[in-house]
């Protein structure tokens, strides 16, 4: 399974950010190489074949740093790559019927942006949750946003680890001081970056910060 710590920084993919010919796994290598603690592998517009040759590819580099990964809504890809487990939306696949299908051995996250969304898939079997969008984002164009008050009460309501995900940057990322997250999932954050180890190493600086701040 996985430690609460690896959810410290959360990468999430999204290719939109490719740049001059480079390939995802590049991408996320120079993540993990900064700090990168947990994968997500996000792909909307692949093909199911292209998507499991990418999330093999993910698979392999990320155990190399014995770093957990996972897969976005697809259940199939996942379960044919042998991905340490899935995530899943509240419009995805219902998180008891994700449970059922991958076993009790995978990762199983789940997005929720109220405490009733966060106690019923804690109740299905979620390993840990993804609350969002704390910030503005560009990265969800649908995503609501989830006051602090409301991220502070799912992570009192609920045992498991919860992870902020939406508009998270090193900017703002201390704001969330004192909420009881476990750590913070981003895309633009690190893969819209020049740099994007550097960018990695200061975020989760600034994460641990925050982490132990009240």
């Amino acid at each position: 399974m996985f430690d609460r710590k690896d959810l410290m920084l959360y990468a999430v993919t999204d290719r939109s950010w490719l740049r001059g010919g480079e390939a995802l796994r590049s991408q996320v290598e120079k993540a993990l190489q900064g700090g990168a603690s947990f994968v997500q592998l996000r792909e909307k517009e692949l093909s199911d074949d292209e998507f499991l040759k990418e999330a093999l590819e993910i698979r392999e580099l990320c155990r190399k740093y014995n770093v957990p990964f996972v897969i976005n809504d697809n259940v199939e890809v996942a379960m044919a790559a042998d991905a340490d487990g899935v995530h899943v939306g509240q419009s995805d696949m219902e998180a008891g019927e994700v449970r059922r299908r991958i076993g009790r051995d995978k990762i199983l996250g789940v997005s929720a942006a109220s405490v009733e969304q966060a106690m019923l898939a804690e109740k299905k079997g979620a390993d840990y949750l993804g609350v969002g969008a704390v910030f503005p984002t560009s990265s969800k164009s649908d995503a609501e946003e989830v006051s602090f008050e409301t991220l502070k009460e799912i992570c009192e309501a609920v045992s498991i680890p919860v992870v902020a995900i939406g508009g998270i940057n090193a900017g703002n990322v201390m704001k969330l001081a004192g909420s009881g997250i476990c750590g913070v999932a981003v895309i633009s954050a690190l893969f819209a970056q020049p740099d994007i180890a550097a960018a990695a190493a200061e975020l989760k600086e600034l994460t641990k910060k925050m982490l132990m701040s009240k």
